[in-house]
């Protein structure tokens, strides 16, 4: 191969390292996580130096993540939302995904021009840049895909646990304990199932001792998680406190709906799969049964009715 094609080849390399480094590093948002537990227990020491995978990806990509990026900053932007909705709470996390998309738009484009030189099949006009537009168009918005599913199981999780939250913050209160209490206990109790919802309620607790109101921490709480039920669950709160009635039993007939809630999309989920498994079953299955039980039909239709008629 030539010179310029080592080249080629080389940079590939390096936008694939660096692609994964960052795909790594924000879908592992476990610093976080671990320097909640580390500010909760008031122990330094085992406080995280930081996400060193990201940082790596963020030094990498510092130079050229300003393309991409907002221009009002991404602290003002809606994407910092979107990535704490994510849980994905980094100072760095705005540098290491724009620069990781800069990345990608040039360099998917660069790597399929030079996967296809080295192959010696290379389409010319306009098949060549469609191509290319089509890979460029991929790394500008797969990063944007990743991150929105990252949200999607994330809310969802902390959806399907909320209902369990609040019964055990019922218990709770109904044995004597405050609301700032009961959602430390209840924190500790989800820490194995829902370890996004533990870490939420702990950060309203943080909140709490830091000096912040409870309403606007628990406003913070329905910010953070962009879940409708969470909301919902916050102005139940805020009400309560304000017309004098019991939290125990208001936080109770929350539950209960929320569980029929989560009860109604379950079966909603199950009643679209007819619809869903309609087209592959067309396409796919269909087919395969038609050639499965006309195909020996076929063959001796072949074999025996066409020479009869032809008068062999």
């Amino acid at each position: 191969m030539s010179p310029m094609q080592w080249m080629v080849l080389a940079l590939v390399f390096v936008v694939v390292v660096t692609a994964v480094l960052g795909v790594g590093a924000l879908l592992k948002p476990d610093p976080a996580r671990q320097r909640l537990r580390a500010i909760e227990g008031g122990d330094p020491a085992r406080a995280p130096s930081g996400d060193r995978l990201m940082q790596v990806v963020a030094d990498l990509t510092r130079p050229i993540s300003r393309l991409s990026m907002p221009e009002e900053g991404f602290e003002k932007s809606s994407i910092r939302l979107r990535f704490v909705h994510a849980g994905i709470r980094s100072p760095i996390a705005g540098t290491a995904f724009f620069g990781l998309k800069t990345l990608l738009t040039l360099g998917l484009p660069l790597a399929g021009f030079a996967l296809m030189s080295t192959g010696g099949d290379l389409p010319r006009g306009a098949p060549l840049m469609l191509l290319l537009l089509v890979l460029a168009s991929v790394g500008y918005y797969g990063p944007n895909v990743v991150l929105n599913r990252l949200v999607t199981l994330r809310q969802r999780d902390i959806f399907e646990s909320f209902p369990d939250a609040l019964d055990l913050m019922t218990v709770c209160m109904e044995a004597g304990l405050g609301t700032e209490a009961a959602m430390l206990r209840v924190a500790d109790d989800l820490q194995l199932k829902s370890p996004a919802l533990a870490d939420e309620m702990r950060l309203v607790n943080l909140e709490l001792r830091a000096g912040s109101d409870r309403e606007r921490a628990l406003r913070n709480l329905a910010i953070r998680t962009g879940v409708e039920e969470v909301d919902g669950f916050v102005t139940m709160i805020s009400q309560a406190e304000r017309f004098g009635t019991s939290i125990a039993a208001s936080l109770r007939i929350h539950a209960e709906m929320l569980r029929t809630r989560r009860r109604q999309r379950a079966e909603e989920a199950a009643a679209k799969i007819a619809l869903k498994l309609l087209f592959p079953l067309i396409f796919c299955i269909f087919p395969s049964l038609m050639v499965v039980l006309m195909g020996p039909a076929m063959i001796q239709i072949y074999r025996v009715l066409l020479p009869t008629m032809a008068g062999n």
